[in-house]
């Protein structure tokens, strides 16, 4: 059977890193420095890893059987700088 776990752990630390530039790079230049091609690129990648994120985090729900409280915490974890990082080394390690 396939485990769903390694690459929900390689797209946790995409999408987290993602959301990390998007917050520290792009916006501040979109914002102060008036460029906004960045934003549009990383925000069009970062929202594909974000759906991604989320469905793997049902699939392995499904997989590992984790109640309701670590699933919503889980996709809670993809709305929060740093909380996909968090959830890695709570919840996604074997």
């Amino acid at each position: 059977m396939i485990s769903f776990i390694k690459p929900l752990r390689i797209i946790g630390f995409l999408e987290g890193l993602s959301y990390l530039i998007l917050l520290g790079i792009c916006v501040p230049l979109k914002y102060i420095y008036s460029i906004p091609e960045p934003t549009k690129h990383v925000g069009m990648a970062h929202g594909v890893l974000f759906v991604t994120y989320c469905i793997l985090v049902l699939l392995v729900r499904k997989e590992k059987t984790w109640n309701l409280p670590i699933t919503i915490g889980a996709l809670i974890a993809s709305l929060l700088p740093f909380g996909t990082f968090m959830a890695d080394k709570k919840w996604f390690r074997s």
